[in-house]
């Protein structure tokens, strides 16, 4: 279970092994409908691949997405993921051998990675970590990786334009992780060891980085308070 955050931080958050050791536990409490997010990307995935279709996980973490990948869609796919955490790829890895399935992990930085040809990109939550002047950089090269025709699913924490409506989301929030057994300690500690790690857009800021890079379209698939889904095609 998730403790990391009931003594004082000493550094920045980083996904080192004690991160990686309760990290799923941490993503289920942490991120409002999670396990939905996660599925409705496979529903959306199956939609949009064929057989013998790529699919990239970046910033793949504990591989949950990419399991999920192997069990609901209905064809044969090449799953692959890649995360800079060798700490999070080390459980990756326990559960992919666990489960018996043919997915391939590889430690990579995600600026410097020559990404697969794919159907389908992901990016969970990672574009956040990302500094904010090596985003558009990124995510042209996402879109360069991708199959005409080919889709990016990106999930994110935003921030709201309006002030007062984006302290209101943080308050609804941290309510949420208060309800999921969070002390107000480890709340603001977690707040704390994320300052300037974790840089989050509005959703428009989000919205206009992908067109800029020469996406046709980008959608809003889901939202809840201050966590999005968006879908682009190339």
């Amino acid at each position: 279970m998730d403790k990391v955050f009931e003594i004082p931080i000493e550094k920045q958050f980083e996904f080192d092994a004690r991160v990686a050791s309760v990290f799923d536990d941490m993503l289920d409490r942490s991120i409002p409908f999670y396990s939905e997010v996660i599925t409705l990307i496979c529903d959306i995935a199956n939609s949009y691949t064929k057989d013998e279709g790529v699919v990239v996980d970046l910033g793949c973490s504990t591989a949950n997405t990419l399991l999920a990948l192997r069990s609901k869609v209905d064809k044969k796919l090449t799953l692959l993921g890649f995360d800079n955490s060798s700490a999070m790829l080390c459980q990756a890895q326990k559960k992919i051998d666990a489960y018996g399935a043919d997915i391939k992990l590889e430690n990579a930085d995600i600026l410097e990675l020559n990404i697969p040809k794919s159907d389908v990109i992901i990016a969970n939550y990672m574009l956040q970590f990302v500094r904010p002047m090596q985003r558009v950089q990124l995510i042209k090269k996402i879109y360069n990786s991708l199959k005409e025709g080919g889709i990016f699913i990106l999930s994110e924490k935003i921030i709201f334009e309006d002030k007062k409506l984006n302290k209101n989301m943080i308050d609804i929030y941290y309510n949420f992780k208060k309800s999921q057994g969070y002390s107000e300690f480890e709340i603001s500690q977690k707040r704390e060891a994320l300052e300037n790690v974790l840089v989050p857009y509005s959703e428009d800021e989000n919205k206009k980085m992908v067109l800029s890079a020469k996406f046709k379209s980008i959608e809003t698939i889901f939202k809840w308070g201050n966590f999005v889904t968006f879908l682009a095609k190339k």
